[in-house]
């Protein structure tokens, strides 16, 4: 018997929180019995992994590449070509509301729209054109996910009790703390064992706040002069970052990592994990750090569904930088010497993704089956 395709709709395939959920999912995934497409419009480092699963990928212009116009004819295409899909599954928050309209219109008979945030990017004109296809989820999904509650009342408002909340799953075996791998990252930065060293995963975008990352190690940097930064990621302001390090006086110490495959292995060359975000869904970064046992600083704005474990701390964005400088600090001096993985909290906690794998290819299947 064939596997059932599913059609999963993004706006790119670079290293990022849902891009990580669904690899993850598709990398522990029955591919026998379930297999993952993908509508995407920005190139990552996943299409290689992808096509080597199988995988196919519909590249189309995005909307604001092209206009809504153009991104909707291409999107027509793939979703009445033949065999039809049985299944979409829409990651692109507001906008999935215009996925699951063309969807709809096409005859998919399950549609899934997928909340992975809590608050719209982008300029006001971009938010009022989210806020015009968000208007059409609801009456065009058959079925609602989040990754946390509160990124289902954001997307769904008085319908968020009708969401499944699908964790944000990792493999927590990948994060089991190695002194080897320690080392090698260490090695890699020219960086010593005693110098601390405070790290953070992200694209660099507005929401992930990297302009107040840099003002807290800054402060930070003065307390503990033997410390380093690691930033991973690419995004719109990351040469705007590396001129406010250089300003900083920071460039010595700041080291901008790119886009990484290697995170699990990143995270143990870590002290401390600085994440001020300005809002999230359910980062998954925060995740994989705790499992890698890693004490984290967050932006009280992330909700508290995240924190399975005792190694966050979260402060509020208002807090002075003196105070995030002295919490990350204190909190990786102290965890140090006793790093441990904390993978049964994170299992324990319904985030080993292969209990979200196992459960989501039953949810394919009998939706699959309902409809033939």
């Amino acid at each position: 018997m064939a596997a059932v395709r599913v059609l999963h709709c993004v706006a790119g395939l670079a290293h990022g929180g849902y891009e990580s959920l669904i690899m993850n999912l598709y990398r522990c995934i029955d591919r026998d019995a379930v297999q993952f497409d993908f509508v995407s419009s920005f190139p990552g480092i996943y299409e290689s992994e992808i096509e080597a699963l199988g995988g196919v990928i519909h590249r189309i212009p995005f909307i604001t590449q092209k206009g809504p116009f153009v991104y909707t004819h291409a999107l027509d295409r793939v979703l009445t070509e033949s065999p039809r899909y049985p299944i979409v599954h829409s990651h692109m928050d507001k906008f999935s509301g215009l996925v699951m309209r063309q969807a709809k219109k096409a005859g998919i008979p399950a549609r899934i729209a997928h909340s992975h945030n809590t608050q719209n990017e982008g300029g006001l004109a971009f938010q009022v054109v989210k806020d015009y296809y968000g208007k059409m989820v609801l009456p065009n999904a058959t079925h609602l996910f989040a990754c946390s509650k509160a990124a289902a009342d954001w997307m769904y408002g008085p319908e968020a009790a009708r969401a499944h909340i699908l964790l944000n799953g990792i493999d927590p075996e990948r994060f089991a703390v190695s002194e080897v791998a320690r080392a090698s990252v260490r090695e890699e930065f020219g960086l010593s064992d005693e110098c601390l060293v405070f790290g953070h995963v992200g694209r660099f975008t507005p929401q992930k706040n990297h302009d107040r990352i840099l003002d807290i190690f800054s402060v930070l940097h003065k307390k503990a002069p033997d410390s380093a930064l690691l930033l991973a990621g690419t995004g719109p302001l990351l040469d705007e970052m590396r001129q406010k390090a250089a300003r900083l006086g920071l460039s010595g110490c700041v080291h901008f990592l790119g886009s990484r495959e290697d995170v699990p292995r990143l995270l143990q060359g870590m002290d401390g994990f600085l994440f001020p975000s300005l809002h999230e869904g359910l980062p998954v970064t925060l995740i994989e750090a705790q499992a890698s046992g890693l004490p984290i600083t967050a932006a009280s704005t992330i909700t508290r569904e995240v924190c399975v474990t005792p190694l966050v701390r979260q402060l509020s964005l208002d807090e002075a930088d003196e105070r995030w400088a002295d919490t990350a600090l204190g909190q990786a001096v102290q965890n140090r010497p006793v790093r441990t993985s904390p993978r049964a909290q994170i299992a324990a906690a319904g985030y080993d993704i292969r209990q979200t794998a196992d459960w989501l290819t039953n949810f394919y299947l009998g939706l699959a089956h309902s409809n033939d």
